[in-house]
């Protein structure tokens, strides 16, 4: 498992739009018809890394605790699938359910998407303000696979909190660490 960091893209970008197909519910979503009233959570995600699979409880705590107060949460995967057959449309179906995802679980076969948001590993998380701005780009705590440290989900929770109560947000913030993207070589 090759540890990858997160690319730290400026505060204040905006969310790139989107146009992808759920693969939960087959249909076609835009950023716009998925962000929340009061922010957005974007996470780059996939079925087999390691550290997604080690965050993917507390991932799934986050949104359902936020999405009630208005958070809008979207998972895509952007992983090159003729190289990692189990990154497939079909079978990111199969692990949201068994997951009991109950937000978008969106593939980015171009990888467009993932080139846009300029994301680098997975899990890897960009939160959204109202007006669209990037307002958190890290980690969603300390824990690793075999660091011993308790899943907590602190630092993107802190931000999560910042964006809903209007409070300030820390700008220094660590990067996530994760599997690489899987790109496609052209």
């Amino acid at each position: 498992m090759s540890k990858t960091a997160s690319k730290m893209v400026p505060l204040g970008t905006i969310a790139p739009e989107f146009h992808l197909k759920d693969t939960t519910s087959n249909e076609w979503f835009s950023f716009a018809d998925l962000k929340g009233e009061k922010g957005t959570l974007v996470l780059f995600i996939c079925n087999h890394c390691p550290f997604v699979h080690h965050v993917l409880e507390e991932i799934l705590m986050i949104a359902n605790d936020y999405r009630v107060q208005g958070i809008g949460v979207i998972a895509i995967s952007s992983n090159d699938i003729s190289k990692y057959p189990q990154d497939a449309p079909e079978l990111m179906t199969e692990f949201a359910f068994k997951n009991n995802f109950e937000f978008p679980y969106l593939y980015d076969e171009t990888q467009e998407v993932a080139k846009a948001y300029d994301a680098a590993c997975t899990p890897d998380f960009f939160l959204f303000d109202n007006q669209n701005k990037l307002v958190y780009r890290g980690e969603l705590d300390d824990s690793r696979p075999g660091n011993g440290i308790p899943l907590s989900g602190n630092d993107l929770r802190g931000a999560i909190d910042g964006v809903i109560y209007n409070r300030i947000i820390n700008p220094n913030q660590k990067p996530s660490i994760g599997c690489n993207i899987k790109w496609k070589i052209n």
